[in-house]
C-alpha cells in the first residue's frame, strides 16, 4: 500500500514524479503530494483525492521548478484521509520533507518526547514524527542522523527524505517495507515498485533491511548501519513496459484474466523437463522431506486460498499433514513448530507484513522455510530457506487474477515434487498430472473463449445483494477465492461455504431470488452437492451452476451453467476459477465499480 517516487537528476523533477505515481495507483491510495526543492527552498504541494487532483493543481509539474524531489500516494493508517495528513511532511524548520509507507509503532511515545522539547505538530501522522526527529537528530551528519533514526524507530517502513542544506541529493531507507533504487545517466531514483520506473530505466537496486542510501544526479551510495558502504549487484528488469500498460483494455483486471494461459505456462513449462518436474532452484531433499513431519502453509488474502487449495493438493500426493493459516493469525495461536515442520509462505509481493512477520517467527521455532513469490529480491524470497518465484509478470489490478493461478501452478509442482522424492506417487499417476499441468494453459483459453458466457449471465443479475458460493472439497476451497473476488471489486456481499454445512444455518438466508453460485466439478462428490442445490431452489434461489463438460444433468437442478474441460479433480480448481473472476468483472463492470482501483483496498499491505 502506498507509493514512493522520489527522482534527483538533470530534469525538471514533479512531472516524472507525477509519472512515477501514476504507475503506482494500483496499490491503493487515499491522497497524493510532492515536495520538490524550489527556489532554495522546499515546497509541498499535497492534495486529498486522486492524483489527478495534484496533477492538476501543478499544471503536470510545470508549476513546481527543480530536478530534486519526492512523491508519495498515501494510504490512510494514521489520520483519516485529508490535506494536512496528506505526505510529504515537513520538518518544524522547514529543512526536511520525508514521505513514508509503513507503520512507526512507537511513535506516540516519540511524539510525546519531541511535544516535550517544544515540537509542535499539525498532522495525525506517525510520519511526521519520522520528520521532527530527522530535524532533532541533524548535527551535520546525515548518517549519523540516520543511524539515531532507525535506532529511535519500532516498525515497518520506507522513507525517502529531502533537506534543504544539501538540495542535490536523496537520502532513503527501507525496514519491512519495499523500496527499490532506479539508476540512470539522466539522474537516479528512488521507487516503491518497478512499474514507476520503467519510462526511465531498467537497472535497479534492490535494497535489503536497514540500509541507507545517498542518491545524487551523478550517483548512489550504500552504507551499512555502522556506515560502511555497499556493493550492491544490479537487476536488469527484462519484462517490457507494456507489461505494466493496459494494452487496449478497458481495465487491467480483464487484461490480466486474459494473461494466465501465458502466465500459467510461463510458471510450469520451465519446471518441467523430460516428463519430470525439476525444481533445481531449491534444496530440499528426500532425506530432508523424511524428516518433515508436518506442513504449514501462511498466507493472506488470495494466497490463502490457493494454500487452501494446496492443502488438499499436498496431502493427498505425499501423504504429509497440511496445516493452512492465516498469516495474521499464526503467530498468536503459538504453533506448534520446530526443525521436523515445513512452512510454506505463499505472497504475490513478497513484502506482505504479517507473512513476513510469520516467515521470522517460525524461523525462530527451528522450523524450514519455503517461499512462494512473485517478485524476486523482495524481503520474504530474502529471507526465506527456498524460494520459488511464480514468474507471474507484473500484476496492477488490485484484485489478483493470473497471480492466484501461478501460485496454484507453482502448489501443483511442488506437491508433484516432493511425492516423487518421497514416492508417494504412482509412476503412471505422476506421468498424467505433468501430462495436464502442461496442458492447463491451454484448457484455460478455451475458457476465455467463452467469456461472454458469463457476461451475459453478469447482465442478468449484477443487482444482486447478497451472493452465495458452495462447494465440497476443492470446491469449496476454491468458492473461498470465488466470494471474495466478487466482493472486493463489486462491493456485492457474498460468502462462501462448505455445501454440506447449508443446513447448519446459513440456509436459512436463502430466500426468493438469493443468487447462488454452485461449484460441482468433481464426479464424485457431484451428486452431493446437487442434493445442496436442490436445498437452496426449494426456498428460492436463483442457482449459477459450474461444472466440467460431461456433467450435462446439472442442467435439471440449476437455472444457468457455466462448463469448463475435464481436467484431473486436483487440477479443477486451475479452471474453475477463470469463470469466477470473469463473473466477478462484469458483475462490478455492470455496476459501474472502479475495478482496478477498488475502494479502501491496497496492492500490497505493508502494514499489519
Amino acid at each position: 500500500m502506498c507509493g514512493i517516487v522520489g527522482y534527483v537528476g538533470k530534469s525538471q523533477a514533479a512531472p516524472i514524479l507525477l509519472d512515477g505515481l501514476s504507475k503506482l495507483e494500483y496499490r491503493g491510495y487515499d491522497s497524493a503530494g510532492v515536495a520538490v526543492y524550489s527556489d532554495d527552498h522546499i515546497e509541498v504541494v499535497k492534495t486529498k483525492g486522486r492524483l489527478k487532483v495534484l496533477s492538476d493543481m501543478l499544471d503536470g509539474g510545470k508549476n513546481l521548478p527543480g530536478t530534486v524531489g519526492i512523491g508519495h500516494t498515501r494510504w490512510a493508517t494514521h489520520g483519516e484521509p485529508s490535506d494536512v495528513n496528506s505526505h510529504p511532511h515537513m520538518s518544524g524548520d522547514g529543512r526536511f520533507a520525508v514521505v513514508h509507507n509503513g507503520i512507526i509503532e512507537n511513535y506516540l511515545v516519540l511524539k510525546n518526547r519531541l511535544i516535550e522539547k517544544g515540537f509542535h505538530f499539525v498532522s495525525e501522522t506517525d510520519t511526521e514524527v519520522i520528520a521532527h526527529l530527522v530535524e532533532y537528530y541533524y548535527k551535520g551528519d546525515i548518517m549519523d542522523t540516520m543511524r539515531s533514526l532507525l535506532n529511535a524507530m519500532e516498525g515497518s517502513y520506507a522513507l525517502g527524505i529531502i533537506r534543504a542544506d544539501k538540495p542535490d541529493e536523496i537520502v532513503a531507507v527501507r525496514k519491512d517495507s519495499p523500496l527499490i533504487v532506479g539508476l540512470s545517466d539522466e539522474g537516479n531514483f528512488i521507487a516503491s515498485d518497478i512499474p514507476a520506473l520503467l519510462n526511465y530505466t531498467r537497472d535497479i537496486y534492490h535494497l535489503d533491511e536497514k540500509e541507507i542510501v545517498i542518491l545524487r544526479q551523478d550517483g548512489v551510495s550504500i552504507y551499512n548501519m555502522d556506515g560502511e558502504p555497499v556493493n550492491k549487484k544490479v537487476f536488469h528488469v527484462d519484462w517490457d513496459v507494456s507489461a505494466a500498460e493496459k494494452g487496449g483494455y478497458e481495465h487491467f483486471m480483464i487484461k490480466e484474466i486474459m494473461e494466465q494461459p501465458k502466465a500459467l505456462a510461463d510458471t510450469l513449462k520451465p519446471r518441467i523437463q523430460d516428463g519430470r518436474v525439476v525444481l533445481d532452484d531449491i534444496k530440499l531433499t528426500a532425506e530432508d522431506l523424511k524428516d518433515i513431519h508436518k506442513i504449514d502453509i501462511v498466507a493472506c488474502g488470495s494466497a490463502y486460498h490457493t494454500g487452501v487449495v494446496g492443502k488438499y493438493v499436498i496431502e493427498e500426493l505425499t501423504r504429509k499433514p497440511v496445516e493452512v493459516d492465516l498469516a495474521s493469525e499464526f503467530r498468536y495461536r503459538s504453533p506448534i513448530l520446530d526443525q521436523h515442520t515445513l512452512v510454506i509462505i505463499i505472497s504475490q509481493s513478497g513484502e506482505t507484513a504479517d507473512t513476513l512477520a510469520a516467515l521470522r517467527y517460525a524461523k525462530t521455532q527451528g522450523a524450514r522455510t519455503l517461499s512462494i513469490v512473485n517478485v524476486v529480491g523482495s524481503s520474504i524470497a530474502n529471507q526465506s530457506d527456498d524460494v520459488l518465484y511464480t514468474w507471474a509478470g507484473p500484476e496492477i489490478a488490485v484484485a489478483t487474477t493470473k497471480a492466484y493461478s501461478c501460485q496454484l501452478g507453482v502448489l501443483y509442482l511442488l506437491a508433484l515434487y516432493i511425492g516423487d522424492l518421497l514416492g508417494t506417487i504412482p509412476a503412471d499417476v505422476y506421468r498424467d498430472y505433468v501430462a495436464e499441468l502442461l496442458i492447463l494453459p491451454d484448457k484455460i483459453q478455451s475458457i476465455l473463449e467463452h467469456k461472454e458466457d458469463i457476461q451475459y449471465f453478469a447482465s442478468r443479475n449484477f443487482g444482486a445483494k447478497d451472493v452465495f458460493f458452495i462447494g465440497r472439497n476443492v470446491d469449496y476451497a476454491l468458492t473461498l477465492e470465488g466470494s471474495l473476488k466478487l466482493k472486493e471489486i463489486s462491493y456485492i456481499h457474498s460468502e462462501a461455504y462448505a455445501a454440506g454445512e447449508l443446513k447448519h444455518g446459513t440456509i436459512s438466508l436463502i430466500e426468493d431470488g438469493t443468487l447462488v453460485v454452485a461449484v460441482a466439478t468433481l464426479d464424485r462428490l457431484f451428486d452431493k452437492t446437487m442434493s445442496n442445490v436442490k436445498e437452496v431452489k426449494a426456498r428460492g434461489a436463483y442457482v449459477l451452476g459450474l461444472t466440467t463438460e460431461n456433467n450435462r444433468k446439472i442442467e435439471q437442478s440449476c437455472d444457468f451453467v457455466f462448463y469448463i474441460p475435464e481436467t484431473l479433480d486436483l487440477l479443477l480448481p486451475s479452471l474453475a476459477v477463470i469463470p469466477l473472476q470473469i463473473f466477478s468483472y462484469y458483475m462490478a463492470l455492470m455496476k459501474g465499480c472502479d475495478i482496478d482501483k477498488p475502494r479502501n483496498l491496497a496492492k500490497s499491505v505493508t502494514v499489519e
